[in-house]
């Protein structure tokens, strides 16, 4: 019995350190997105999570830390959402559908955690960051280039790198328009957001099966 109670302490001491930690990082990504990385402080990021500095400090020697922390923790995740976002698509897939969920996903993401892009697309990366995040910016490249080879299969590499160049960052321009409003005028840049990635990409897909005007056709035919 008593063996066993000392092998439960450690646990709950680690259990509760974790949660701390949480409360720290989910506290330290309001503040960042309020004053931005560099004007904020561990005073700041304490008082956000009803904590002593002193208490901050044992787990985080410095604000940079911190947001280290929480960036490797966002990055991750991210990685999980491009994963499930950008998989090769069906050829027949309408270009729509394969551009309206690879933009849900993403937006979803960036919605649920705005302080990715307060600490990733600011002006003062702090610590590797910068590093882990061009590594994460080539690999999400990558993946937009492996979907846009099923809807154009025929396109040299040269050209199908231009192009996820180009979607990036039209999507990063509207992202951060999206991120700028809520409510029912969010979901309308959304919508446009998708609008400019589609219209950009028609004329490059072409004639080709699940193209929503081909789709509309066969249902007027079939009328």
């Amino acid at each position: 019995m008593a063996e066993s109670q000392e092998k439960e302490q450690p646990r709950r001491r680690q259990a509760r350190g974790e949660r701390r930690i949480a409360q720290l990082l989910e506290a330290a990504a309001s503040v960042f997105c309020t004053t931005g990385y560099t004007a904020a402080s561990t005073n700041a990021i304490a008082r956000e999570a009803g904590v002593s500095p002193g208490t901050l400090y044992q787990f985080f020697p410095n604000k940079e830390a911190i947001a280290i922390e929480l960036g490797d923790r966002l990055m991750h995740e991210m990685r999980d959402t491009f994963g499930e976002a950008l998989a090769p698509v069906d050829p027949a897939t309408p270009l729509e559908e394969a551009v309206g969920t690879a933009v849900d996903r993403f937006i979803a993401f960036n919605c649920d955690h705005p302080v990715f892009f307060a600490l990733m697309h600011g002006p003062d990366i702090p610590g590797h960051m910068a590093e882990e995040h061009d590594a994460l910016h080539a690999t999400l490249l990558t993946r937009v280039e492996g979907l846009l080879s099923s809807l154009l299969p025929d396109s040299p590499p040269a050209d199908l790198t231009r192009t996820a160049h180009m979607c990036l960052g039209l999507y990063k321009a509207g992202l951060e328009l999206v991120l700028g409003h809520e409510g029912a005028e969010r979901d309308a840049y959304v919508q446009e957001l998708k609008h400019v990635l589609i219209r950009y990409l028609e004329p490059l897909v072409g004639d080709r099966p699940g193209r929503a005007e081909d789709s509309g056709a066969e249902v007027a035919t079939a009328r």
